[in-house]
C-alpha cells in the first residue's frame, strides 16, 4: 500500500489516505523504492516487479523484472533508463520516458 498526504504548515501532515494499493502474497515483495517521471509518474518497486501509477493514483502496468526489486533510479546522461536494484542482480530499462530528477531538471534537455 502506498500512503498519501498534504503538508501544513511547520511540517505536519494532513489528509491522509491510500493512493494505490499492490497486493501480493506473502514472500512477493512490498512497495519500497519510489521514483517520479517527468510526467508525474510515480514508479513503486512491489510485488514481482515495478509498479507504475498515474498522478491520480491509477494503476497504469507493472514492469516485471526476474528476481524481487528492492529500489530504483534514473540514469545515463539523459534520465531515461531506469535502473532497478533486486535481490541478486542489477537492472536496466531503457524508458520512453525522462526521469524526474529535481536537482538537475533545468539542466537536462
Amino acid at each position: 500500500m502506498t500512503n498519501t498526504a498534504g503538508m501544513m504548515p511547520a511540517s505536519w501532515l494532513n489528509n491522509g489516505g491510500i493512493f494505490g494499493e499492490e497486493p501480493g502474497g506473502k514472500g512477493e515483495g512490498v512497495p519500497d523504492g519510489m521514483k517520479v517521471d517527468r510526467n508525474g509518474n510515480l514508479f513503486v518497486t512491489g510485488p514481482r516487479g515495478i509498479w507504475v501509477w498515474d498522478r491520480e493514483g491509477h494503476h497504469i502496468g507493472t514492469i516485471a523484472v526476474p528476481t524481487q526489486p528492492a529500489n530504483l533510479a534514473w540514469g545515463d546522461k539523459d534520465y531515461r533508463t531506469l535502473y532497478i536494484t533486486a535481490t541478486t542482480s542489477v537492472y536496466k530499462i531503457r524508458m520512453k520516458v525522462r526521469g524526474f530528477v529535481p536537482y538537475l531538471t533545468r539542466s537536462v534537455k
